[in-house]
């Protein structure tokens, strides 16, 4: 009897909690919540949480397999409605509901009604949860209490994520004076909570669900200023807020409350796995890369090499064009570490503050140091720069924040093995960046490229090809004939040893695209792009923005309606062509039909003139003879008169 009644409670638990309703499925809270309990098994948080570790590549995109909860057995069963009528079930769902927007609104809601500027409403529907959850035999009900949600793709957080990613900012804003206290959760934890809920069926129906900070905003902002953006923020007023057009009023309204929460009953009642229970703030590096795996925010960075004047630099501008990335030259960083050094050495104005710190004056000493080593090494190498501070030079501009965000694209560098090796060896002490490819050695896998292209051509094809440039874009550049020869020369002596920048590359498992720019037999590079853009795949960012759909969008509509344009003056143009051609048929052959007529009359009056000379000369004087003689006798039948009369007088029987 025991027995019964421990398996019937078991059975009935199961079935109780199984099935689990999400208003809003197609949100991003609703979203990551019940994709979190599709995957979670029932009962699971009732058992002792144990430890899991997990080892993941930043750069790495996340495997198919984990970005959908898969519906196991065991597992709770998520049903809910969608925001939109036309939004796809999410896949972790067993069924989705729309709602019916036709219900009326009644007497009894207008009653209910009361002006309330910000958060009255919330207020007024947890009372509502409450009261529904009166009759317990029905259903439960809990109203929880939750923080600002962060994590995933998206959250509270997002605008100034995708603010620092970007880069076009200085600074990152702060709204006020940033001090407010914002209460904050990562929305698995929140998942969490619900499914704690659910298995433990709590007495208390109002609960708090919270993490363990106490981050304010300025807090937030600047660590995501400093981990992923320019590493600055700004304090701006409140109401510039409202000039951000990704926030609405809703999130202004969050991003300024000021309040302190402890979640008691959560933290000594439930067991969660917690993601970032310490709070934002300390979980900054777990919370940004998941953040840019969700949103596939994986930096691209390319390498083009090849011989001179095979394309490189045409090749890399189209390609940063299309992946939005930034065109790395050798000259161009070169010119601006100089100006940095410069910058750094310079005075400041007098408006400035006078003190300087010991780590200030350092700094000073150390640009004044390498500029003074730049000018000795170009003055002793005939204006060229030595490897050292080249790869210097370039090592700052790759690890530099937008090369980190976006990715690159480096131009024609590094030219040599040892280059190659220098740039992309890992230092020592910073060992958690260290990737060993192949064993040959380690590198730097935050600037190492992911993709190396390989331009090739025959040096016939590009000296033709260089013959062929205007005087315009040759002059000022090594394109003239000596210089190219002598460069085409010295790129063929480098590549023709056993350590060459290729196998370098390949020793570490990176294995270049090579494409033979003269087979293409293609001046503008169009298909060499076209084989790079396949082999590299679909752009790693947040997509177009508005501005650039509907620039997108008009360009398209103005090129289709030059097309129709063109379309309907090559119809027009076709049919005046065809009348033209008509009439001209039509002429052509009124002309040839007179010439016909005219011939056969011709025709017809020579073949007419003997009869009618034998007629004149034989017939027609018997014949007037014998009208005369008729016309004197006046016989009853002349016409038998005059036929007896020409038979009787026929000049060939006389």
């Amino acid at each position: 009897m025991a027995e019964d009644e421990e398996v019937a409670s078991r059975t009935e638990k199961v079935l109780r909690i199984q099935r689990v309703f999400i208003n809003l499925l197609d949100t991003y809270s609703s979203g990551n919540i019940g994709k979190f309990l599709a995957s979670s098994v029932v009962g699971a948080s009732l058992e002792e949480v144990a430890e899991e570790e997990e080892d993941e590549d930043e750069n790495k995109p996340p495997a198919p397999e984990a970005t959908a909860a898969k519906q196991k057995e065991g597992t709770f069963q998520i049903v809910g409605t969608l925001s939109k009528p036309k939004s796809i079930q999410p896949d972790f769902a067993t069924e989705t509901y729309k709602e019916d927007t036709e219900v009326p609104f009644t007497e009894e809601d207008y009653r209910r009604r009361k002006n309330h500027p910000n958060f009255l409403d919330h207020i007024n529907a947890e009372k509502t949860v409450l009261k529904c959850g009166k009759n317990a035999r029905m259903f439960a009900t809990y109203v929880v209490a939750a923080g600002l949600q962060y994590g995933m793709e998206g959250g509270i957080l997002h605008t100034f994520f995708k603010l620092a990613w970007l880069g076009e900012v200085p600074a990152l804003p702060v709204f006020g004076d940033g001090t407010n206290i914002i209460p904050t959760i990562h929305v698995l934890d929140l998942a969490g909570v619900i499914q704690n809920i659910i298995d433990h069926v709590p007495k208390h129906h109002y609960l708090v669900a919270v993490d363990e900070s106490a981050n304010t905003l300025e807090d937030m902002v600047k660590l995501i200023s400093k981990s992923t953006g320019p590493g600055k923020v700004q304090k701006v007023p409140k109401e510039n807020a409202f000039l951000i057009k990704d926030l609405t009023q809703d999130s202004i309204d969050h991003l300024l409350v000021n309040l302190r929460m402890e979640a008691l009953f959560v933290k000594e009642n439930f067991n969660i796995r917690w993601v970032a229970q310490s709070g934002f703030v300390e979980n900054i590096n777990s919370i940004l890369k998941e953040y840019k795996q969700s949103r596939g925010l994986l930096p691209i960075k390319i390498c083009i090499l090849g011989p001179p004047a095979v394309g490189k630099s045409s090749i890399a501008e189209e390609l940063c064009r299309h992946y939005k990335l930034h065109h790395i030259q050798l000259k161009d960083v070169i010119a601006e570490a100089i100006v940095k050094l410069e910058g750094i050495v310079a005075p400041k104005d007098r408006g400035e503050e006078e003190d300087e710190e010991e780590e200030d004056e350092e700094n000073v000493e150390d640009a004044q140091e390498m500029l003074d080593g730049i000018k000795e090494s170009m003055e002793q190498n005939a204006g060229e720069l030595e490897d050292q501070y080249i790869i210097r030079f370039m090592k700052e501009k790759l690890r530099s924040m937008p090369c980190r965000n976006q990715g690159y694209i480096l131009d024609g560098f590094p030219k040599t093995y040892d280059q190659a090796k220098d740039l992309f060896s890992q230092e020592d002490e910073e060992e958690e960046d260290v990737e060993a490819r192949g064993k040959a050695f380690p590198v730097d896998k935050l600037i190492i490229p992911e993709f190396v292209c390989g331009l090739d051509a025959s040096d016939e094809f590009l000296k033709e090809r260089v013959i062929n440039l205007p005087e315009s874009v040759v002059a000022g550049t090594h394109y003239t004939q000596d210089r190219f020869l002598r460069v085409l020369s010295n790129y063929r002596d480098i590549n023709s040893e056993d350590e060459t920048v290729y196998n370098y590359f390949d020793e570490i498992e990176i294995h270049p695209i090579y494409i033979d720019v003269g087979k293409l037999e293609d001046a503008q590079n169009r298909l060499a792009i076209k084989q790079l853009i396949r082999e590299i795949g679909e752009p790693r960012n947040y997509g177009l923005t508005d501005e650039e759909k509907a620039e997108l969008e008009q360009k398209a509509a103005e090129e289709r309606l030059a097309k129709e344009a063109a379309e309907d003056a090559a119809r027009q143009q076709e049919e005046a062509m065809e009348t033209a051609e008509r009439l001209a048929r039509w002429e052509q052959w009124n002309k040839q039909l007179e010439e016909v007529k005219r011939e056969e009359r011709e025709l017809l009056e020579a073949r007419s003139a003997p009869l009618r000379n034998y007629l004149i000369t034989h017939v027609m004087p018997t014949l007037v003879q014998g009208l005369n003689e008729c016309c004197k006798v006046r016989p009853e039948d002349p016409v038998d008169f005059l036929a007896e009369y020409l038979f009787k007088n026929n000049p060939e029987t006389q």
